[in-house]
């Protein structure tokens, strides 16, 4: 796949990697802003609810 990527991109060498880095950034943004938080909701580590042992 990253081959592939890399084979894709037009340029040099420091421009294809320049690219890249600047689409992995964009993906983290990405999942950081918008698909980490739909998630969230389903998840079970969201419920605070702690019970006793009843000592």
């Amino acid at each position: 796949m990253y081959g592939a990527l890399w084979r894709a991109l037009p340029g040099p060498a420091w421009l294809r990697a320049l690219f890249l880095l600047l689409l992995v950034l964009a993906v983290v943004y990405v999942c950081f802003e918008w698909l980490f938080p739909v998630v969230a909701e389903y998840m079970p580590f969201n419920e605070t609810t702690v019970e006793g042992t009843g000592g």
